[in-house]
C-alpha cells in the first residue's frame, strides 16, 4: 500500500493510531508499529515530564519504527513549552498539533527532521497550516470520535485534496479495509484511527469501556458540549441520558459573556476530564465513554495486531 504517508514516515501501511487521551499507552503503540503502521500518544497522558521522557524512550528501546506525539498547543496545556521540547531533545518521528496555531512547533522541529501534523476540520484552517509549513493534514471529520469535525469524509477529503498540495490524512469512521479503501478512494494518503484500538487486549481501559465498544452501535452515539464545552462524541449510556448533552442554563449565560466564556470553558473542561478518567479506569455509575461511530464494526476485543489486520488486509468476502 503505497501513499503519500508511507512514503513520508517510511512505513508499511498508511496507518495511524489516533493519540486517545488517557486510553494510548505505550504498550499499543509498540504492538502498532510491530504491526507496519504508525502510532501516536497524546503528551497529555504524562503527569510530569519524567513520566513523558520515560514513555519515550521505552517506545525507542522497544521499536527503531516512527511515532508520533499529540501535542496541545494553547493556553489550556500549561505544558506545552516543555513538551515540545522534549520532543524536539528525544528526537520523535512526527508531533500531531491540536487546538492552536502550530507555529512555533513547526519552526523548532522542521529545523531537526521532525514531521509536523495538523489536526483540521475546513479547508480555511489547512491553508493556513499548509502555508505555515506543515508536513500533512489531519482532516478530522464527523465520524471521529471525541472531538469531531462538521463535513462527512465525502466533502472533507475532496474539498483538501483540491485546495492543499500537502499530504491529507483523514480521522474518523475506518475499522475495516473496506472503509480504508473507501477514504483513500475519496483522495486521502492515510487514515488516522482511534475507537477500534479501545477494544484491543493491549488497551487498559475498564472492561466496561471495552465492551460498551463492542456492544453498543453508531446510532448510540451522540455529541456532548457538557465533558470539554466543545462537541464530544460519546457512547449514549444511561448517565449521559441522564445529564443531557447541552450546556445547563447558568453555563449557556455565563458562555455568552465574553468576560467569562474562557473560564467557564475551562471549567467545563476540567471537570469533564475529571468524569471521563474515572469512567475509563474504573467501574462507576458515571460512565461517559469517548467513541465514534465505527462501534458499528467492532464486534469483539482482540489482539491489537488482529485489529490491524482487519484494517489493512484484503477481506475474503
Amino acid at each position: 500500500m503505497n501513499t503519500a504517508l508511507t512514503q513520508l514516515l517510511n512505513i508499511q501501511y498508511p496507518v495511524i493510531m489516533a493519540p486517545m487521551f488517557l486510553v494510548s499507552n505505550t504498550k499499543m503503540i509498540i504492538e502498532a508499529l510491530n504491526a507496519g503502521i504508525t502510532g501516536a500518544i497524546p503528551a497529555l497522558n504524562f503527569k510530569t515530564d519524567k513520566e513523558f521522557r520515560a514513555a519515550i524512550q521505552e517506545i525507542k528501546a522497544a521499536s527503531d519504527k516512527p511515532f508520533g506525539i499529540n501535542l496541545i498547543v494553547n493556553k489550556s496545556n500549561p505544558n506545552y513549552k516543555q513538551q515540545l521540547n522534549t520532543i524536539v531533545d528525544l528526537k520523535v518521528a512526527f508531533v500531531i498539533t491540536s487546538l492552536g496555531s502550530p507555529k512555533e512547533v513547526i519552526k523548532k522541529c522542521k529545523p531537526e527532521g521532525i514531521k509536523v501534523f495538523c489536526d483540521v476540520t475546513d479547508a480555511k484552517y489547512a491553508l493556513k497550516v499548509e502555508k505555515l509549513g506543515a508536513d500533512a493534514l489531519i482532516a478530522v471529520n464527523k465520524n471521529a470520535g471525541g472531538h469531531a469535525g462538521p463535513m462527512t469524509p465525502e466533502q472533507l477529503i475532496p474539498l483538501l485534496k483540491e485546495q492543499c498540495k500537502i499530504p491529507v490524512i483523514s480521522a474518523g469512521g475506518v475499522a475495516t479495509r473496506a472503509q480504508l479503501d473507501k477514504m483513500l478512494d475519496l483522495g486521502a494518503d492515510g487514515i488516522s484511527a482511534g475507537t477500534p484500538f479501545i477494544a484491543s487486549e493491549e488497551c487498559n481501559v475498564h472492561p466496561d469501556y471495552k465492551k460498551a465498544i463492542v456492544d453498543y452501535k453508531a446510532s448510540d452515539i451522540v455529541l456532548t458540549t457538557k465533558m470539554s464545552g466543545s462537541p464530544l462524541a460519546v457512547i449514549n449510556t444511561p448517565y449521559v441520558e441522564e445529564i443531557g448533552t447541552k450546556a445547563n442554563f447558568l453555563e449557556s449565560v455565563l458562555n455568552r459573556n465574553k468576560k467569562l466564556k474562557k473560564l467557564v470553558k475551562k471549567i467545563i473542561f476540567n471537570r469533564g476530564m475529571k468524569t471521563m478518567e474515572k469512567a475509563a479506569f474504573s467501574a462507576t455509575y458515571k460512565t461517559v465513554w469517548v467513541a465514534g461511530p465505527v462501534i458499528e464494526d467492532i464486534d469483539a476485543i482482540m489482539p491489537l495486531q488482529q485489529i490491524v489486520k482487519r484494517m489493512v488486509e484484503p477481506s475474503n468476502d
